[in-house]
């Protein structure tokens, strides 16, 4: 499948899966949703890698050992971060704040990975910025 499609299906899981995550942090810790929701995932990359026939140890080593343990822990701190937001406050505010990593994604992709930055991207960035702030102020 073409990267825009796995896009649309990552944007539609996300969608569906905020709403779901505060609900259950109606009844439910932050820290218990995190680690149940988190635990499916887990289980389905083993699956998928398991099914794929992809091998785990030739990976774990070098640097993109470093790299992979490195968004672990960057993805634990943002996501454990998120379920907490997620908990304390409205979904209609948290998520676009949170949503602001794309900037910061797209930022350090092109200061780190040679991505470009045209001005389109950049007008992108700006709507971004003025969305989360009508859309967190409103």
């Amino acid at each position: 499948m073409h990267y825009l499609g796995w896009a649309l299906i990552a944007l539609v899981g996300y969608s569906i899966f905020t709403p779901l995550a505060s609900l259950a942090m109606d009844n439910a810790p932050s820290s218990v949703v995190a680690m149940v929701a988190n635990g499916v995932l887990l289980v389905s990359a083993v699956g998928l890698t398991v099914y794929e026939n992809e091998s785990l140890t030739s990976y774990f080593g070098g640097r993109t050992a470093l790299y992979m343990l490195g968004a672990g822990v960057f993805l634990a701190v943002g996501i454990l971060a998120y379920y907490r937001a997620l908990a304390a406050g409205p979904v209609s505010i948290v998520t676009p704040v949170y949503a602001m990593f794309l900037v910061g994604s797209t930022a350090l992709s092109v200061l780190f990975l040679d991505d470009s930055l045209t001005l389109k991207k950049s007008a992108g960035i700006v709507l971004a910025v003025v969305a989360v702030y009508l859309t967190a102020t409103g």
